[in-house]
Parts: C-alpha cells; structure tokens; sequence
C-alpha cells in the first residue's frame, strides 16, 4: 500500500490524515499545537508526529511516499521530518495554501481565512504570491474573531446599559464597566476570542449592537480579499467563515451579489494530502481532489443543510 500523509498544524491542535495515492483516507489522527512559532520547533514537531502516528494506526511509516504540512508562518522542514521518520520527503508549506488546496482543485485563486486572525492570500501553483492583512491583532486581523471580542470590549464599555455590554460583562466576570477595563488591560485573550462566538450568537437573536459589529467584520473582511485583486475561485477557511456563523452568510451574500460563488475549505489536513499525492496518483488532479475531499464544497449548497443544524461552539464554529 502506497501512503501519503497531510497536516494541519495549528496554534490550537494538529490534525493529521493518511490516505492512499489515489485518495481513500485510511486515518485520521489529532495532537497539541504545532506551530513552532508559539510553541518552538520541536515541541511542534512532536505534537505534529503524535497526529500522524494516531492517523496510521498500524500502517507502517516506511510506506508513506511524502508528507505535506500547512502551518502558519516560516518553518523548516528539518525538526518534523526527524519526528516523522516516514518513508518520503516531507514538504511544509504555508497553512493558506493548503486551506485553499482544501476548498480547490485548481492551480490558482483566492483564500480568505478568518479564525483567530484574519488573512487573504492569493495562492499560483500552491504557493503564496500575495497576501492582505494577516497583521495580527494589534495592527490587523480586521474581522477576525479577536478583533469581534476586542469591538464587543470596546463597545460594552462605552455602552454599559446597553444588552450586548451584559453579555460580554458576564463571559468576563465583571460588574462594573471600569473592572472590564483592568480585566481588558491584562489581556486576557483566550477569554477575548472566547466573547466572538457570543457576538455572533447576540447577532443571530436580533441583537442590532451585535450585528453592527458583525456587519463590520463582513466589511473587513471583504476589503481584505479585494485587496488582493485576484482572479479564480474563492475559498473561505477558518471558524467564522467554515461554520455557518453570520460572518460566514454575509460574506457568502456580498461574494454571491457579485456573481462569485466561494467554496469551503473545510479539510485542510486533506487539502495537504491531496498536494502530497498528485505526483504518485493514478487519478487526475480533480479526480483525486474528489476523491480526498467532499465532492461539493459550495458554501451555497451546505448553508441551507449547516442553518437548520448547527450551534455555535465555544470557538464560534457551527456543530451539527
């Protein structure tokens, strides 16, 4: 049997998939972080091994052909390839282009991605020619969902009467608007991403103060694709814009009244398994990214099925 083998290695948990040159997935596997920028090479290495070995179960490494890794910002090849002892080379490339590989086939296009952070990046031969923001939350990530739960602090503070600034009062345990400034101050970001998925819960009941926020964020993140100037399809990624919440259907609704018609990168660890597999497959590329990955990743044909069932949870993803 002839194996690849793709990661998504994020700053949350690194999920891992085998599959066959000609795309059955045979495993799955989930670890820790691995981004070696937030939690330094080897111990990234080691999460992302763990993922793997889980995801072979009791295939041997030596049948694994190659290995593609999507991981955000600069990283070598060389503490994962010693972790992963598998039989082919090991390939690490920017998290964008295996977030676009996961929604698209084809060689060129846009992704725009918007989690924790926020960025766009224009993707030619999977790579990364150009990118929009991805500044971090201090100067961008503009309608990431840090950025939602830093206008929700802001907003509540200036508006202490107001629904919405009870909300983000209770996520942060306070009673009064000057214990939510200290309580700001120290950054709490774990409890400040946590507020997005309650500003998109606040937006779906109606809320105005929410969906003020919300409308933004669509705004945001809109100009950062445009920016771009890209041609090609669109991929969306990332928790806000892959799970249903109201960020994601206003940019599907903005995207769509401009005669654009977004795919989902839903499965980036798979998207990384389909780049590691092209060269050695029988199939041809769009056969195989069938194959791999959902045969239609159209966010206008899974919104109607992904509204009726889904529920935020505490990233502000949807789980049905």
């Amino acid at each position: 049997m002839k194996l690849v083998v793709g990661v998504d290695a994020g700053g949350t948990c690194s999920r891992a998939v085998v599959a066959t040159v000609d795309g059955e997935v045979v495993g799955r596997g989930l670890a820790g972080p691995g981004n070696p920028l937030a939690h330094g090479p080897e111990q990234a290495a080691a999460q992302v091994a763990a993922a793997v070995r889980q995801a072979l179960g009791g295939h041997s490494p030596a049948l694994v052909l190659a290995a593609v890794l999507g991981i955000a910002g600069p990283a070598g090849t060389g503490p994962f390839a010693a972790q992963l002892r598998i039989g082919g080379p090991v390939t690490v490339v920017g998290d964008a282009v295996t977030a676009f590989a996961a929604g698209s086939a084809a060689p060129a296009g846009a992704v725009l991605i918007a989690g924790t952070g926020a960025i766009a990046a224009a993707v030619h031969d999977h790579q990364v020619v150009r990118t929009s923001d991805g500044l971090g939350w201090l100067l961008g990530d503009e309608g990431s969902g840090r950025w939602l739960g830093l206008q929700a602090v802001r907003f509540a503070v200036r508006n202490w009467a107001r629904p919405l600034a009870a909300r983000v009062a209770d996520h942060a345990g306070v009673g009064r608007s000057d214990d939510l400034v200290y309580w700001a101050q120290a950054l709490p970001f774990t409890a400040i991403d946590g507020l997005a998925p309650i500003v998109c819960a606040a937006a779906a009941d109606g809320d105005p103060d929410a969906g003020a926020i919300v409308d933004a964020a669509v705004a945001c993140l809109l100009r950062t694709l445009a920016d771009l100037g890209q041609d090609g399809p669109v991929v969306l990624a990332g928790g806000l814009l892959a799970g249903g919440s109201p960020v994601q259907r206003g940019v599907l609704t903005a995207l769509a009244d401009r005669g654009l018609r977004p795919r989902l990168g839903l499965d980036p660890a798979a998207g990384a398994a389909w780049l590691a597999a092209r060269r050695f497959s029988s199939l041809a590329p769009d056969r195989l990214h069938q194959a791999l990955l959902l045969p239609d990743t159209s966010l206008s044909a899974r919104l109607t099925t992904a509204g009726r069932t889904a529920r935020p949870d505490s990233a502000g993803r949807r789980t049905g």
